[in-house]
């Protein structure tokens, strides 16, 4: 029986931090906070491209048409030495924003870093950010279906991007980590034999995930010493994402609406039983320890480890989800090394080991 909660007391680092934050305005609508956190996470990427990324990375945009017709936008990131004509690894990155914040161009920084890293340390790859749609105007299962067309693009595109179809990894943060674990166990499934067609995805990165629908999260909690050791409860009242926040991304999701909502594994990957995760590819975990999330990522990180899927499970004690936007903290670096090297991990076939977490 486990118990997390060591890792959910505020770091010393946090506490000094908070109280200099600023807060958000009280009684925005959806809409405005909407538009007012998509404005902040695109003027701090600009920022990050002004502040030397930019030279380092090559951009190419893209248009993926989804099943209903409608275009995605995509953009690609190379190093800026590397021709397209030199192929190398893929990785898909989604972002997170609990399915209604993000835009194509407040990753910029992010996947341009991954880049750079990479290339630094030898191992290049080129990155393919894929802007799925958003809620409220798109409720589930639209953006699953995004990031499997996006998904079957790539691979019919490959020349394009300049990549290796057998090494795709895929991965994402918060909301696109959820989305990343849905797309790995959809391919192996093969209901969609457009995505099962393609090569098996080489490796996914799982950064601060959502991986069990909130309704259906009662088989996670028998797993703890006492329910009461709950990251749920522990850190309802996290900063950036306490409960209250995780219902209103669920509530507009409109996941109410749909049917057997118990078996999808789409809204529940974390779920999966051993018979359904037989065959994932190595999966990386960075996991928030003040996060009503953390017990569901080690806990579906604990499921693959023990039916050797080959994992690298690490936990960022103290600090809440989504802490990466503050620059100042220590595990931002670490939190950009967990990205970067899960990456290239998982590329080197690693054999499966035991259940280990790695705090630091």
């Amino acid at each position: 029986m486990a118990d997390f909660t060591e890792y959910g007391r505020p770091s010393a680092e946090w506490v000094a931090l908070e109280p200099t934050l600023p807060e958000l305005p009280k009684d925005l609508s959806v809409e405005e906070l909407k538009a007012l956190l998509n404005k902040g996470r695109e003027a701090s990427a600009a920022q990050d491209m002004a502040d030397g990324l930019s030279a380092a990375v090559q951009l190419q945009d893209h248009t993926i048409t989804a099943r209903d017709g409608t275009p995605l936008e995509a953009r690609s990131y190379r190093p800026a030495d590397v021709p397209i004509s030199q192929r190398l690894p893929v990785y898909v990155h989604l972002h997170g924003g609990g399915f209604l914040f993000g835009t194509l161009s407040s990753e910029d920084g992010t996947c341009s870093r991954i880049v750079t890293s990479r290339f630094q340390k030898g191992t290049p790859v080129v990155v393919l950010n894929v802007n799925y749609r958003h809620t409220p105007e798109y409720r589930y299962p639209t953006a699953w279906n995004d990031v499997e067309d996006a998904f079957v693009w790539l691979h019919e595109n490959i020349a394009e991007i300049g990549g290796i179809s057998e090494q795709v990894v895929v991965g994402g943060i918060s909301a696109g980590a959820w989305l990343t674990a849905s797309l790995a166990l959809a391919q192996l499934r093969g209901d969609d034999k457009r995505l099962a067609a393609c090569p098996k995805i080489a490796g996914q990165v799982l950064m601060i995930p959502c991986v069990v629908q909130w309704d259906h999260y009662a088989p996670r909690l028998e797993m703890l010493k006492s329910p009461d050791l709950s990251s749920y409860v522990q850190c309802a009242d996290a900063p950036i994402l306490p409960v209250t926040r995780m219902k209103l991304f669920t509530e507009l999701l409109g996941l109410g609406d749909t049917k057997d909502a118990a078996a999808d594994r789409r809204l529940s990957p974390g779920n999966a039983t051993v018979e359904e995760i037989k065959d994932l590819p190595p999966t990386t975990f960075g996991i928030a320890g003040n996060d009503p999330l953390r017990d569901e990522g080690l806990f579906y990180g604990q499921h693959l480890a023990a039916n050797g899927i080959p994992t690298n499970v690490h936990v960022f004690p103290g600090v809440p989800h989504g802490f990466r936007r503050y620059k100042q903290l220590p595990d931002s670096k670490r939190w950009d090394e967990v990205m970067s090297d899960g990456i290239s991990w998982a590329l080197t076939n690693p054999a499966p080991g035991p259940f280990e977490i790695k705090s630091e």
